[in-house]
């Protein structure tokens, strides 16, 4: 007699076929799971920690500071290409090449003790004295620096730290002259800090790698703030250390071209601002 067949019935779930009377094993239908579902279900896993279903735990800062001192030059504003552009000029006009060890060493000095280092280590004694350096140098500079721009993450470091009632201030060892051609097309920003501290401040005695500037901007903070209370920002070695003499915390920002060891006395390096991350200080988290 003919045989007959039942129809198929075809299950999301997994496939039954019934012919002749007789049930194949069910079939599972997969579907492919997209590249999203993989990326959330692994970032899930990672996030759990292992066995007890909890979130792992946020590591702990590296110090918790309560107040926050940013150099300007190099660090928040992109002006130490135009000095080393001014000094190679003058450089060339003797047959010499400014290099980037010389760099390091006038770095965040007063105008006048950064001469003197640049015509003793260029051997220019005799040729120009470090007056007439300074006076060729500002012509120059004068020109360029109010066409200096803001480095990158500044703006947002500066604005979630002000947000987020975090004292904030300036510690430059520019002079007032300079200070205000730089900041002329930046005036909204640095309406921002607490206060600013420059290198023609009476309470600044010694440039960098002294701890006057930063000791002067502590004090000028409304309270009682230690120096174990505040983390500088800052790209050049003098700068570091001047914090560390003032026994501050220091992140340092430093130029890519800056032998790696001027570094050493940091207590973090940092490629940009934007690599920065509040909560290892024990300041408030970036919302993002």
């Amino acid at each position: 007699r003919p045989i007959m067949f039942q129809a198929a019935r075809a299950h999301l779930g997994g496939a039954i076929i019934r012919s002749a009377g007789r049930a194949q094993q069910p079939r599972e239908i997969r579907t492919p799971k997209s590249p999203r579902s993989l990326s959330l279900s692994r970032a899930a896993m990672a996030s759990v920690d292992a066995g007890e279903g909890q979130a792992a735990p946020a590591p702990a800062p590296r110090a918790t500071v309560s107040h926050v001192i940013f150099d300007m030059d190099g660090l928040l504003l992109d002006t130490e290409g135009f000095y080393t552009e001014v000094q190679e000029k003058i450089l060339a006009r003797y047959g010499k090449v400014f290099d980037w060890s010389l760099k390091a060493k006038m770095m965040g000095k007063k105008a006048m003790e950064s001469a003197r280092i640049f015509v003793d280590e260029c051997g220019l004694a005799g040729l120009l004295t470090p007056e007439q350096f300074l006076e060729e140098r500002e012509g120059m500079l004068q020109e360029l620096f109010p066409s200096c721009a803001v480095l990158p993450g500044v703006v947002r470091l500066i604005h979630h730290l002000h947000a987020n009632k975090v004292p904030i201030c300036v510690a430059t060892g520019s002079h007032k002259r300079h200070f205000a051609l730089k900041t002329q097309n930046h005036q909204e920003l640095f309406a921002l800090m607490h206060h600013v501290v420059m290198g023609d401040d009476p309470e600044v005695k010694a440039g960098k790698p002294s701890p006057d500037i930063f000791l002067a901007a502590m004090r000028r903070f409304e309270g009682n703030v230690e120096p174990s209370n505040c983390l500088v920002f800052e790209d050049a070695p003098s700068g570091v250390g001047a914090a560390k003499n003032a026994g501050m915390y220091a992140v340092m920002v430093p130029d890519p071209r800056l032998d790696i060891s001027y570094h050493k006395e940091a207590d973090q390096v940092l490629s940009s601002l934007l690599d920065f991350k509040p909560t290892e200080w024990g300041l408030p988290p970036f919302k993002e």
